[in-house]
């Protein structure tokens, strides 16, 4: 199993950026997909998820509104959409899978290494 994101990088705030998490995984419409994040010393912030079929999805307080979460089955691919962002947002994003959509990092399955986000004030 792997989980490889990509589409990092230096914004401005208010500016937009999409991230991507490319998944090597059997059976990848079976698994609910999600998004943490962790900014410089702090802990590791729930940001959204999605479960089978898109269905089932929730999003953390401080993103709703502003970020959106889809996947694409046939590309084995899940997809953040950040809009509005804030110098906040800066943090290691990390595409995680599981059993059933989750805010909490227990019942992460699987884990990628991360991309870096970085918006500048």
């Amino acid at each position: 199993v792997q989980l490889v994101e990509s589409g990092g990088g230096l914004v401005q705030a208010g500016y937009s950026l999409r991230i991507s998490c490319a998944a090597t995984i059997p059976h990848f419409r079976t698994y609910a997909m999600g998004w943490f994040r962790r900014a410089p010393g702090k802990e590791r912030e729930f940001v959204a998820t999605i479960g089978r079929g898109g269905g089932s999805i929730y999003y953390g307080d401080s993103v709703k509104g502003r970020f959106i979460i889809s996947r694409d089955d046939d590309k084995n691919t899940v997809f953040l959409q950040m809009d509005n962002l804030k110098a906040e947002d800066t943090a290691i994003y990390f595409c995680a899978a599981g059993g059933v959509p989750t805010s909490s990092p227990r019942h992460v399955a699987y884990w990628g290494r991360g991309t870096q986000v970085t918006v500048s004030s």
